[in-house]
Order: structure tokens, then sequence, then C-alpha cells
């Protein structure tokens, strides 16, 4: 499950990165498939047994994600 997680992770990261090089239409739906990859991700983590600090850390980057994206749109 961790291998899924860092891969959905990763293609994240690489949409992210490409959608701001592309134009338009290839941004946009670029966009779409990182937010997919982040549910799925979400989704993977929400299934993870959870430790003290790792909770944390999560509420953490989903506050800093859920930032990041409203300030793209």
């Amino acid at each position: 499950m961790n291998k899924e997680l860092r891969e959905f992770r990763r293609l994240e990261r690489v949409c992210l990165e490409q959608a701001a090089l592309s134009m338009d239409l290839t941004r946009s739906g670029l966009l779409k498939v990182a937010e997919d990859c982040r549910v799925a991700a979400e989704a993977i983590e929400a299934q993870l047994p959870r430790r003290p600090f790792a909770g944390a850390l999560q509420t953490l980057v989903l506050t800093l994600n859920a930032t990041r994206m409203s300030n793209r749109h």
C-alpha cells in the first residue's frame, strides 16, 4: 500500500510540474489528473493505521495542499 501511495504522490507532483509548463487545454487535463492522484493517495492514507505524529503531519499536509490548490484558481 505504501508503494501505491508513493506512486500516486509522485504522479501528482509530475502532473503539477508539467501543468506549470503547459498550455491551457493540456494544463487543465494535467491538473485534473493531479487532483485524481491526490484523492487516490488520500484514500490510501485514510486506510493506514495512524500514529499520533503521522495524523498531525497529514492534517498539516492536507491544509497546505488545500491552500495551494485554492490559490491556483
